[in-house]
């Protein structure tokens, strides 16, 4: 495929072929190398990364920085989370519950469940997270102007130089203090992890829960076999998360050396876009990818990743999704689109896939 600065690189779409490629230390993540397979407003810089900033690093660098964060997402650690994440969940359906018949459910479900976890995980203030949250926006939607993005730019790293400023200051018991703690890290260094964890532990998991709950409500026979069986809430997760496979631009890898792939030669310095919404339809990895089947096993598929940068929060996310369908679900049996579904806005403008609003209603 040729790349939009005139690079001529490759699409990865096979899941075999994909893994591969995530789990091959001679594919790299550097941003210096990095090429965009679409045309952005501000193109990719062609400059090393930030320190700190991990997913544009290779090891040893990125493993560095992994490694100061897998403490945090241990399975005992998020079972101390379950907890809290069930009494978030709960209060925002009871919100729901007292505003009407009728709601926007990214708006008063989606957003502010993981919006909640990730403030109160990080130490950020909830009240301060608004404007962070809208520049991220700015940043991920491709039709954003040259001036929007570096407007948004300026403002999100003001916000997050003032969070880890103060966490070093006044620390609490939560993640960016412990980081912030650490004499190693500079504040350059925890402003890019501060930055990723914020943004990418809302964005995404939002993203999927009104995808998700999209994707349910659309395919009634799916929705009452979950409702029916509550065992089935696991691979409902696992098999949305297939099926949906919100990161739908990338990632993308630059060869380091000559690799033979699938039959073909990729050659040094090369790039390689990813399909994994390709990959986790690959009919030769799950037969009748195109059906939405909750009763499927959807082990193995590539939605967080996979290899040295395979999401860190993959777990919470797991457990954030679980809890809010199910009880959503269970608080209003008998909500639906307010909207034909062919109506609802979806967000093809943003690098991570899912609707701009979701009307529903209920009873």
């Amino acid at each position: 495929m040729t790349f939009p600065d005139g690079h001529v690189g490759w699409l990865v779409t096979s899941h075999a072929a994909a893994r591969s490629v995530l789990a091959d230390s001679r594919f790299s993540s550097r941003q210096e190398l990095l090429r965009s397979p679409i045309s952005l407003p501000v193109p990719e810089p062609r400059a090393p990364a930030d320190p700190g900033n991990f997913i544009r690093l290779d090891p040893p660098e990125q493993t560095r920085y992994r490694r100061l964060l897998t403490s945090q997402f241990t399975a005992r650690r998020l079972r101390q989370l379950e907890p809290r994440i069930t009494e978030i969940v709960d209060t925002q359906l009871a919100a729901m519950a007292g505003s009407g018949t009728h709601a926007d459910l990214l708006r008063v479900f989606a957003l502010p469940i993981p919006s909640q976890v990730i403030c109160e995980l990080l130490g950020v203030p909830y009240a301060a997270r608004e404007q962070f949250q809208c520049d991220v926006a700015t940043l991920l939607n491709m039709t954003s102007s040259v001036e929007a993005i570096v407007a948004a730019h300026r403002s999100a790293d003001r916000f997050v130089e003032e969070l880890v400023l103060d966490k070093r200051a006044r620390p609490a018991d939560d993640l960016l203090s412990s980081l912030a703690a650490l004499p190693e890290l500079t504040v350059q260094e925890l402003k890019s992890m501060a930055f990723l964890l914020f943004s990418a532990g809302y964005e995404t998991t939002a993203n999927m829960l009104a995808l998700g709950t999209f994707a349910l409500l659309a395919a009634p026979d799916q929705l009452a076999a979950f409702t029916a069986d509550g065992t089935l809430a696991d691979a409902a997760v696992e098999e949305l998360l297939r099926y949906l496979t919100i990161i739908h631009i990338g990632p993308v890898r630059t060869a380091l050396e000559d690799v033979d792939l699938d039959g073909v030669t990729i050659r040094r310095g090369e790039s390689v876009t990813l399909s994994l919404s390709a990959a986790n339809r690959d009919p030769a990895k799950f037969p009748g990818p195109d059906t939405f089947d909750i009763g499927r096993n959807a082990a193995g598929h590539l939605a967080f990743g996979h290899g040295a940068h395979q999401c860190l929060g993959a777990q919470l996310a797991r457990m954030e999704m679980r809890i809010a369908y199910t009880r959503l679900f269970a608080r209003f049996p008998n909500l639906r689109l307010a909207v034909p579904a062919e109506e609802v806005e979806v967000a093809a403008d943003m690098t991570i896939y899912g609707v701009h609003r979701l009307p529903v209603r209920w009873d």
